[in-house]
């Protein structure tokens, strides 16, 4: 899905920018994958799961991501530098058609510059565009605080816990929780159906 793009400021005034992914990207992207995961516990990969990826393999993503009518991805670009990521999938299937997924990421080095707010508030404001949207779903690994924190900040909460979920290379075996934010103008229009 093609969006218009989205130009911000970062807490310490940098121009930021959320827009869909480009040819030219590819590079970025590929060493974000491989950052990001070096950076954090709270992602599904290891550095070396990341370093799979081709340029091929983005350029194929991207324009399956550009084309689609129910997913979009998103990067976040601080001074033309890919930092990070956000993704929204609408499910399709006419009993579940009501959810829409959505995951994102950024590199450590932005953490605390209002980046992941603005992120999760442009995948909330498409989810909320979209017709028939009710909730907005994600996960998230036990222990990730920060990123809890912001998922509350903007209306998401708690609804489940996917025992043992995630088990670390140490052995260590961790919850992942379901998160919910039920989209509020959607509801009051179907409950007075």
């Amino acid at each position: 899905m093609i969006i218009n793009d989205i130009q911000f400021q970062t807490k310490d005034g940098r121009p930021a920018l959320l827009r869909n992914p480009r040819e030219e990207d590819i590079p970025g992207a590929l060493d974000y994958l491989i950052r990001s995961a070096e950076e954090t516990e709270y992602l599904l990969r290891y550095p070396e799961e990341s370093g799979n990826y081709t340029y091929a393999d983005e350029q194929a993503l991207f324009e399956k991501w550009n084309a689609s009518a129910n997913e979009v991805m998103l990067m976040c670009l601080v001074d033309g530098k890919v930092v990070g990521t956000c993704h929204l999938l609408s499910k399709d299937k006419i009993k579940t058609r009501h959810r829409a997924v959505i995951a994102i990421g950024l590199l450590k080095e932005y953490w605390n510059l209002g980046l992941g707010t603005r992120m999760m508030q442009a995948m909330i404001d498409l989810a909320e565009a979209r017709e028939g949207i009710l909730q907005m779903e994600l996960e998230v690994i036990e222990g990730n605080t920060r990123a809890i924190r912001l998922y509350e900040k903007v209306g998401f909460r708690i609804a489940g816990i996917h025992p043992r979920a995630i088990r670390l290379r140490d052995g260590t075996l961790l919850n992942e929780f379901l998160m919910i934010r039920t989209m509020q103008g959607q509801c009051r229009r179907n409950k007075g159906e």
